[in-house]
């Protein structure tokens, strides 16, 4: 009668044991309430950012020893101590730099301005030397690329800009002629353009102000009937470079230069 009473006692208290782990069990197990400092990761103060980066750690701690201590009567590793030598892991929480906050905006690409118009063969020009009525005067440029003057015969134009061959007369006048020159120059008439190809009427034109490819197809009457109408061959002579490449309709005409229209093969 005693050995029953005494294993009726035994079963109870195991029975107990294991409704106690159990419930344990449920409660590890249930997913954790997402904290204030969790839900606060990101946000702007660097002491709500850091509470988010430490806790991680602390609940690491904290389910360790819990393990430990809630295993059960029957687990042999038990007797197993816990590690005592853990270390956090990372470091402190560093704010990023303001630098990087901003998106880098795509830097501008500088445009070349147009480079400054040179004279060359066909160009009309009004050469002034104050106090010098004999000398002042219009000139053309020939076709060697030279103005002849009076006293000081002929000077080189070609690839010069207008204050260029001012410097240069007045260079030339101060070798026994003028003391003290002051030589102004300006373009009165630009050299021609020339037009080519599928236009009604090829030739060489009268260059004006704001010129456009398209514009110099107006003037030369329009595009053939089998003219290419996107682009135009431009050739361009600068010194002693020549340049020729496709240029859309709105590219500018200088003086001098060379429009081939091309024909279209459908």
């Amino acid at each position: 009668m005693r050995g029953a009473r005494l294993l009726l006692a035994i079963s109870a208290a195991l029975a107990l044991s294991g409704c106690l782990h159990d419930q344990q069990y449920a409660q590890r197990s249930a997913p954790a309430p997402a904290s204030a400092s969790s839900r606060t990761l990101y946000s702007a103060s660097p002491a709500y950012a850091q509470q988010a980066y430490d806790e991680p750690v602390a609940q690491t701690e904290a389910s360790r020893v819990s393990a430990v201590e809630d295993r059960g009567l029957l687990n042999s590793s038990a007797s197993t101590p816990p590690p005592t030598n853990s270390a956090p892991v990372g470091g402190p929480y560093v704010p990023a730099a303001e630098t990087y906050a901003a998106v880098p905006v795509a830097s501008i690409t500088h445009v070349p301005a147009d480079p400054p118009y040179t004279l060359d063969a066909g160009d009309k020009l009004r050469v002034v030397v104050f106090g010098q009525d004999g000398i002042s005067n219009s000139y053309t440029v020939d076709a060697s690329g030279k103005v002849n003057l009076p006293l000081v015969g002929a000077v080189n134009a070609r690839g010069l800009t207008n204050q260029q061959l001012a410097a240069s007369i007045a260079t030339r006048l101060k070798q026994g002629f003028v003391r003290e020159p002051h030589v102004s120059v300006e373009v009165e008439t630009y050299r021609p353009f020339f037009i080519l190809g599928e236009v009604t009427t090829p030739g060489q034109y009268p260059y004006v102000a704001n010129l456009t490819a398209e514009t110099a197809v107006a003037i030369a009457g329009g595009f053939a009937p089998r003219a290419f109408r996107t682009t135009v061959e431009l050739t361009r002579k600068g010194g002693a470079e020549v340049v020729r490449r496709e240029v859309p309709l709105d590219f500018p005409v200088r003086p001098g230069d060379t429009i081939l229209v091309k024909e279209r093969w459908f």
